[in-house]
């Protein structure tokens, strides 16, 4: 089963900000560290770096006519992971390794699905 693995940043410090300057260093080189090791799990295919949400354009169409917005749809998407894995408990865990998740962020879990 394949799970992919949302990663909402909420107030999670961010590189290059003042939020992850104030973090003492050795949590800095904790947080990549952690990344480094999730993407060296077996099962884990990590989705190229997103920009950011600021630079985001959200389409949709009204009257048979794409209008577009500038900015994100919703909380922005800070990354995803996709996992192949036995069961979602497996999903869960991996989740709970990701720093977003300890620093004020959230990880979504969906089970990757065929609808056609």
């Amino acid at each position: 089963m394949q799970y992919t693995l949302l990663i909402y940043q909420g107030t999670t410090p961010l590189p290059n900000t003042d939020a992850w300057a104030a973090l003492p260093a050795e949590e800095q080189k904790a947080i990549y560290a952690d990344y480094a090791a999730l993407n060296k799990t077996e099962g884990v295919t990590s989705g190229p770096p997103l920009g950011l949400a600021e630079k985001a354009t959200t389409v949709r169409v009204v009257d048979g006519s794409p209008v577009t917005t500038s900015g994100p749809f919703a909380e922005p998407v800070g990354g995803y992971l996709v996992l192949e894995a036995d069961d979602l408990d497996s999903a869960v865990a991996l989740a709970a390794r990701i720093p977003a998740a300890r620093h004020g962020g959230a990880i979504e879990i969906r089970p990757v699905e065929t609808y056609w």
